[in-house]
C-alpha cells in the first residue's frame, strides 16, 4: 500500500480553527438548557412552543445537512463555511434580542440553517486535510471531542453567562467566532470539492428536509396527544417523502448520497449508533439542566461548575475510544459505549426531588463517557468507509444523524417527561383556577408564578410541581435506558465482522 504523506503544521492549526465552529454548532443544540426557566418566565411558551424552541434548531439542521453537504462538494467546502459563518452569525443576532417565542422559533430555525452549512464543510475539510490514516484518525478524534463535547458544554457556558446577563446572551458569544472564522479561514484553510459533482438535485434536496419535519411533527404531537389521526398521517408522509428520496438517489447519475453505503453493516450500523446515543444525551441534558435548577434549586452558575465533571466524561470517553481502537474490534468498543451510556440512564432512573446532587452529575458522566466513545469510533467508520471525494456527504450523513439524534431526543424525551409534568399538575383542579393553566404547563412557568403567591400557596405548589417533575425525569430515563442498551447488543451484533486495525508496525 502506497504511504502518505504527513500533516504539516499549517494543517493541525487548520484542526484547531475548524474544531471552532463544530463546538458553536453542536454547542447551540444544548446552549439553551440553562436558559429554559428564564424563557418560559420571559415569553410566557406554551409546552410545544417550549419544545420547539429548543429542538427547532436541531431539526432545521438535520434536513439541510445532506443538502449542505452535496452544495459543499460543488461550491468548494471552504467557501461554504463561509457563507455559514455568516448566516449563523445573523441569525444569533436575530435569537439574542427576540421578543416572543414564535419570534425566537423562527429565529432558532435560521440558526439550524446556518449551522447546517458549517458542521459538514469542518468534518469533509479535515478528510481532505489528513492523508495518513493514524492522523486523520486524531484529527477526527479532536473533532469529534469538539462536537460532541459541545452538547455537555453549552449548559454550562449558558450558566456562566446567565449569572451575570439575560438569556440572549446565550447566543451573542456566537459572533465574535464567526467573525474570527471569517478572518482566519480564508489564509489557514485550504479549499477542496469533488472534482466531478455533475448536477445538483434540487428536487432531491427538498424531499430530504420533506423527509424530517412532518416525521418529527408527528411524532411530538403522539407523544403530546396520543395516536391522532393527523400526527400518524405526518409521520406516513414524511416516511413517504423519505422513500421517494431513496428511490431518486438510486436511480441519479450524480447522488447527493449514495445509499449503497447503508447495504455495509460497518456504515449504517455506524449511523444508527451516532443517532441513538446523541439522541440520549440531547434528549436527557435539556431535563437534567432543567432539573438541577428548579427541583435542586441551584443558581445558573452552581449548576454550571456542577456540570464540569460531564464535560470531562466526554473528552475522556473520545480519548478512551482513540487509544483502544489501536487494538480492539469496533464492535466491542461502540457497544460498550452504548452500554456504559445505558447505565448512566438506569442511575438517572434512582433520583429523586430530594436527592443530593452528586447522584445526578455521577449519572450524567457516565452518559457521557459512553456517547464520547461511540460518536468517535462511528464518526470514523463512516468517513473511512466513503469515497474521499464525497467526503462532504459522508460528513454530513454523520452530522444529519447526530442532529436528528440530538433533535428528536429532545422531542421525544422532553415531550414525555412534559406530558407527566403537565398532567400530573392538571389532575388537581383546583389549581389551574389558583395560578392558572399556562403556569402549569412547564415547570419554569410554575416557579415564576410561585414567586406571586403567600408562601402558603407557592410552598404545596413547588411540592407538587417538583414530584411532578421528577416523574417525568425518571420515565424519561427509563425509556432511554432501554433504547440504548437495546442498541449496545444491536451494534456489537452487527459490527462484529469489522476487524481490528493492524499493529502499528505493520500499517503502511
Amino acid at each position: 500500500m502506497a504511504t502518505h504523506a504527513g500533516a504539516n503544521a499549517r494543517d493541525w492549526l487548520g484542526v484547531a480553527v475548524l474544531v471552532l465552529p463544530a463546538l458553536l454548532a453542536s454547542m447551540d443544540l444544548s446552549v439553551l438548557f440553562m436558559a429554559s426557566p428564564w424563557i418560559s418566565a420571559d415569553l410566557n411558551p406554551t409546552a410545544s412552543q417550549f419544545l420547539w424552541i429548543m429542538d427547532i434548531y436541531g431539526f432545521m439542521m438535520a434536513g439541510l445537512l445532506i443538502t449542505m453537504g452535496s452544495v459543499g462538494d460543488r461550491i468548494g467546502r471552504r467557501r461554504l463555511l463561509l457563507i455559514g459563518a455568516v448566516a449563523f452569525g445573523a441569525a444569533s443576532l436575530l435569537a439574542a434580542f427576540a421578543q416572543s417565542a414564535e419570534m425566537l422559533i423562527a429565529a432558532r430555525a435560521l440558526l439550524g440553517f446556518g449551522g447546517a452549512t458549517l458542521a459538514p464543510s469542518t468534518l469533509s475539510l479535515i478528510r481532505g486535510m489528513f492523508l495518513d490514516e493514524n492522523q486523520r484518525r486524531t484529527a477526527v478524534g479532536i473533532w469529534t471531542g469538539a462536537f460532541i463535547g459541545g452538547v455537555a458544554v453549552g449548559p454550562i457556558v449558558g450558566g456562566l453567562l446567565l449569572e451575570h446577563f439575560w438569556w440572549g446572551s446565550v447566543f451573542l458569544i456566537n459572533v465574535p467566532v464567526m467573525i474570527a472564522l471569517l478572518l482566519a479561514a480564508p489564509i489557514i484553510i485550504g479549499e477542496s470539492r469533488d472534482p466531478d459533482p455533475g448536477r445538483f438535485d434540487l428536487f432531491g434536496a427538498a424531499l430530504s428536509l420533506a423527509a424530517v419535519l412532518p416525521v418529527v411533527h408527528g411524532i411530538k404531537k403522539i407523544a403530546e396527544d396520543g395516536a391522532q389521526w393527523t400526527s400518524i398521517a405526518a409521520v406516513a408522509g414524511g416516511a413517504g417523502f423519505a422513500a421517494l428520496f431513496v428511490v431518486r438517489q438510486r436511480r441519479s447519475t450524480s447522488p447527493m448520497i449514495d445509499v449503497r453505503l447503508f447495504a455495509r453493516p460497518a456504515f449504517s450500523s455506524s449511523i444508527l449508533a451516532n443517532g441513538v446515543i446523541v439522541f440520549a444525551a440531547a434528549g436527557m441534558g435539556l431535563l437534567a439542566a432543567t432539573f438541577i435548577q428548579t427541583v435542586l434549586g441551584y443558581a445558573p452558575f452552581a449548576a454550571a461548575l456542577w456540570m464540569l465533571p460531564t464535560v470531562a466524561g466526554s473528552f475522556t470517553g473520545v480519548a478512551l475510544a482513540s487509544l483502544l481502537a489501536r487494538t480492539i474490534r469496533p464492535a466491542v468498543l461502540v457497544s460498550l459505549g452504548l452500554l456504559i451510556s445505558a447505565g448512566g440512564f438506569a442511575t438517572f432512573t434512582l433520583v429523586t426531588a430530594d436527592s443530593h446532587i452528586v447522584l445526578l452529575i455521577t449519572a450524567y458522566t457516565a452518559l457521557t463517557l459512553g456517547v464520547g466513545m461511540t460518536a468517535t469510533l462511528v464518526t470514523s467508520l463512516v468517513l473511512t468507509t466513503a469515497p474521499p471525494e464525497k467526503a462532504g456527504a459522508a460528513s454530513a450523513l454523520a452530522e444529519t444523524s447526530s442532529e436528528f439524534g440530538g433533535a428528536l431526543g429532545i422531542a421525544v424525551l422532553g415531550t414525555l417527561a412534559a406530558a407527566i409534568y403537565r398532567d400530573t399538575m392538571n389532575a388537581d383542579i383546583t389549581l389551574g383556577a389558583t395560578v392558572g393553566e399556562a403556569a402549569t404547563d412547564t415547570i419554569g412557568g410554575t416557579v415564576a408564578a410561585a414567586q406571586d403567591l403567600p408562601d402558603e400557596v407557592a410552598g404545596p405548589l413547588l411540592r407538587q410541581a417538583f414530584e411532578a417533575y421528577t416523574n417525568g425525569f425518571t420515565s424519561a430515563a427509563t425509556v432511554g435506558a432501554v433504547v440504548l442498551t437495546i442498541s449496545g447488543i444491536a451494534a456489537g451484533i452487527l459490527l462484529r465482522e469489522v476487524p481490528a486495525p493492524p499493529p502499528a508496525g505493520l500499517q503502511k
